[in-house]
């Protein structure tokens, strides 16, 4: 979930399965797209031409492949989705 036009960039945490992050570009000509790429890369420690939007370039609602990393990687980072087998392993 992509909140655009947000004060700072970050990642704010998860909302059920998704990953609710917060960017400042505006969801105007692909920057806030753009935005999300960068953040997530950032975040996760992998270049940024390892991460692409796949679905959702239009929505709030966006999924994101992010390659070379797994789940254990991505639940390091951010930790897991609430309900989801890791997420008391915290």
């Amino acid at each position: 979930m992509v909140q655009p036009g947000a004060r700072r960039d970050e990642v704010v945490g998860w909302q059920g399965d998704a990953l609710k992050v917060r960017v400042r570009a505006a969801p105007e000509h692909g920057r806030a797209n753009r935005a999300v790429v960068d953040l997530i890369a950032v975040s996760l420690g992998v270049p940024i031409s390892a991460v692409e939007v796949v679905s959702g370039h239009a929505s709030r609602s966006k999924r994101v492949r992010v390659l070379g990393c797994g789940a254990a990687d991505v639940a390091a980072v951010f930790g897991s989705p609430p309900g989801s087998a890791h997420a008391g392993d915290r």
